[in-house]
């Protein structure tokens, strides 16, 4: 049956993320720790662990005037050098650090705000051109029990000594509140995902260890850090193993690159869209590129003409990771030592310490071997709850307390597990249930194909058919629909064919690169993609 039970081979800590880097700040004192670029002036700051640790107890200790421990501070900015200060600093107050999208616009920010009852704002004054501080002051002029702060008013998040209360009360209950995280929204409003010291710290130290990432890599991270995937395992992560983070503002494949060649860097993060558009940028130079000993991402699933891609371009490993925001955020991962066919066409094996099952989405039985149903797991690593909102926390878990992903795919007698899409994406043409993902990856093996996104649209007759929206390099071709439906056709069964094709020039994406389907719906009903006929 498609059943894994936890491996106990490795162990699990009872460490807070003020602990670990407390313990850094003493094993690892003199190594560099944050490599970033300062709030307002633009300037590269540059931090040892002790000195890392000394700025987030300063951060600390301010934070300890504004907030009580257990409540609740937002941070709204990019990836400024002060995030993942202050992640730590509210990791050592003891309050949950609220981490939020730069990019909300004021309805969103309210509501998030709103919703997690924050007792202080910390925000950027701006995001590319966006003015952050305008939206901020008028948050502030609508919420008198909210404190406003903005990253530039330094002494108000930042004191200039460490309080000896503040060494004297930083929190040890590893099973305590630490960050709650908004989920992308794919289908919708965002919920509230509340996550705990012991899941962030446990998926940093299971993932590093289980993927092989040497001590001291200096890692590399472009994605926005209001995401687990950049707050958790591309910040925790390197710090496990008294490494370097090398914080990437504001991507675009050029510094990225630079970056990566400058500080001679061993890891990448990446999600599909951010390394897709690094492979476009080195197109005709690829011999240009540095040598990145490992790429490590997931967020969507990651094409194997991409993975190969990378790794004749950077000369990588390129590692693909499976999960998300309630499982703090991993499940499973993809190894060197795995096989080639595991690597381009699996998500890897479940973790240590997570017991992982597929069942009927429909019954909760588990399913026998090879057999396509939801991915679900259990264990250290899964949220505390849905902040607010008791009935999805319900509906998220099974009656054996697992984790339902909403993720369909199958598990070999191994436990690799290989991804089939999202439960709620399945089409249902003429009683055939088909998955987009298995469309999806056809086509973006076609060389002019940069995005394809399978959705189903009703039907009077079938109930639904396959639509599918492209986006292609350079100038769409005349018989374009004529070259990809030939594809498709020599490579899929004929029901799963598309019907409707689309031409877009650009996909609606979440922050993490994650396609949201229900927009594309929504444009195709508005006219805004051109029907290829």
């Amino acid at each position: 049956m498609s059943f894994w039970e936890r491996d106990t081979s490795s162990d699990l800590v009872d460490h807070t993320v003020g602990g670990v880097l407390a313990e850094r700040a003493v094993t690892h004192s003199a190594v560099t720790a944050l490599i970033g670029t300062r709030h307002g002036d633009g300037a590269e700051l540059r931090l040892t662990y002790a000195e890392l640790y000394e700025e987030a107890l300063k951060v600390a200790t301010a934070l300890r005037q504004l907030a009580e421990p257990g409540e609740f501070v937002a941070l709204w900015a990019p990836n400024n050098v002060e995030w993942p200060i202050i992640q730590f600093g509210a990791a050592l107050a003891g309050v949950v650090l609220v981490a939020l999208n730069p990019v909300l616009r004021r309805g969103e920010l309210d509501y998030a705000l709103g919703h997690s009852g924050a007792r202080v704002l910390i925000h950027a004054d701006s995001s590319r051109d966006y003015d952050m501080a305008e939206v901020a002051s008028s948050i502030a002029g609508d919420r008198s029990d909210l404190i406003v702060i903005s990253l530039s008013e330094r002494a108000r998040w930042r004191a200039d000594e460490v309080a000896a209360d503040t060494l004297s009360n930083v929190p040890h209950d590893p099973l305590a509140p630490v960050m709650l995280q908004y989920t992308s929204g794919t289908t919708g409003k965002p919920k509230g995902v509340l996550l705990c010291h012991r899941s962030l710290v446990n998926v940093a130290k299971l993932t590093m260890e289980y993927v092989g990432i040497e001590s001291g890599s200096v890692a590399v991270n472009p994605l926005p850090m209001f995401h687990t995937a950049a707050c958790v395992v591309a910040t925790l992560g390197p710090v496990w193993v008294g490494g370097t983070v090398v914080l990437i503002e504001q991507f675009a494949p050029a510094p990225v690159i630079e970056t990566a060649r400058r500080e001679s860097a061993d890891l990448l993060f990446y999600v599909p869209a951010v390394l897709g558009a690094i492979l476009e940028s080195v197109r005709g130079e690829e011999g240009n590129a540095p040598h990145v000993t490992t790429m490590f991402g997931g967020a969507a699933p990651v094409p194997s003409a991409m993975i190969e891609s990378a790794e004749r371009v950077f000369g990588s490993a390129v590692l693909n990771v499976f999960g998300q925001t309630e499982l703090s955020p991993v499940l499973s991962a993809t190894r060197r030592t795995d096989s080639r066919r595991d690597q381009l066409t699996t998500v890897g094996h479940p973790l240590a310490q997570v017991d992982c099952k597929v069942i009927d989405p429909v019954t909760g039985d588990v399913l026998p071997i090879g057999e396509v149903g939801e991915i679900c797991a259990r264990g250290y690593l899964q949220f505390l709850e849905y902040w607010k909102d008791p009935d999805a926390t319900a509906r998220a878990l099974d009656r054996d307390g697992f984790v339902r992903t909403g993720d369909l795919g199958s598990m070999d007698s191994r436990g690799y597990l290989t991804l089939a899409g999202r439960l709620k994406d399945l089409i249902i043409r003429g009683g055939e249930n088909i998955s987009p993902l298995e469309i999806e990856s056809a086509l973006l093996a076609v060389d002019s194909v940069l995005d394809a996104t399978v959705i189903g649209l009703a039907d009077a007759r079938l109930g639904e058919v396959v639509a599918v929206v492209v986006r292609v390099r350079g100038e769409a071709a005349a018989d374009l629909r004529e070259q990809l439906e030939r594809h498709a056709r020599a490579v899929l069964s004929p029901y799963k064919v598309p019907s409707r094709w689309f031409l877009a020039e650009e996909l609606p994406l979440t922050p993490t690169g994650k396609i949201r389907k229900f927009r594309v719906v929504e444009g195709i009903r508005n006219d805004e993609f051109h029907e290829l006929l």
